[in-house]
C-alpha cells in the first residue's frame, strides 16, 4: 500500500498528475479488445495502438495482466492483409466507385488471435504482427518486429525478432507458469 491506497485495476491514471501513463483495461470500448488487470501504456490512451481492426474485423487482441507497453507500440491485426490468391492484391472492394463484390473470408489471410501472456513487457516502437502468441513473462525489445510465436520467459530483439536468451532456467520458468 503505497500513500495509504490500494491498486485499483479500474483507475485510468496509476500516476497521481501524470497523464502519459494508463491502465489499459479500463478504457477498452472495442469488445474483441481483452487486457487484463493492471496492465499499463505508456500513452495516454490504447485503441490507435491497434491497427486494421475494424467493426467487422474476426480476431481478437488478447493481453493478459500486469503487462508493460511502452510508447509507440503497434499490434497490427489480421484485416491488414490483402486477398494473395487473386490477380491483384489491390483491394477495390473497399474503395468507392468500384463494382466489386468482397472475396470470401477463406480468401484471405487469416493468422488467428494475438495473445500477450502475463507479465510482458514490449519495449518502444515494437510492433506485433497479427496471430502471434507472446508467452508469459516474456520481453520484446524496442523497435522489434515480433511475426511469430514467443515462449514464456524469452527475450527477443531484432527484424525479425529473434530469441536472444532465456530470462530463467528451464526448472524456474516450470514453476513460473505453475504459479502464474
Amino acid at each position: 500500500m503505497k500513500n495509504g491506497k490500494m491498486p485499483d485495476p479500474h483507475t485510468i491514471h496509476p500516476v497521481a498528475g501524470y497523464e502519459k501513463e494508463i491502465y489499459v483495461k479500463p478504457t477498452i470500448k472495442n469488445p474483441n479488445i481483452i487486457v487484463g488487470d493492471f496492465t499499463y501504456i505508456a500513452d495516454s490512451e490504447f485503441e490507435s495502438h491497434v491497427t486494421h481492426f475494424y467493426p467487422f474485423s474476426r480476431d481478437k487482441l488478447i493481453i493478459g495482466k500486469f503487462c508493460q507497453i511502452a510508447s509507440g507500440v503497434e499490434f497490427v491485426m489480421n484485416d491488414a492483409n490483402h486477398q494473395m490468391n487473386a490477380v491483384s492484391t489491390f483491394p477495390f472492394y473497399t474503395l468507392e466507385g468500384w463494382n466489386m463484390e468482397p472475396p470470401a473470408a477463406s480468401d484471405m489471410p487469416f493468422k488467428g488471435d494475438t495473445v500477450i501472456g502475463n507479465d510482458v513487457w514490449i519495449g518502444q516502437n515494437a510492433v506485433i504482427l497479427p496471430g502471434v502468441q507472446i508467452g508469459d513473462g516474456a520481453i520484446i525489445g524496442a523497435s522489434s518486429i515480433v511475426g511469430s510465436d514467443v515462449e514464456p520467459y524469452t527475450i527477443m530483439a531484432g527484424n525479425p525478432a529473434k530469441a536472444l536468451r532465456k530470462r530463467f532456467d528451464d526448472e524456474l520458468i516450470s514453476l513460473l507458469l505453475q504459479f502464474r
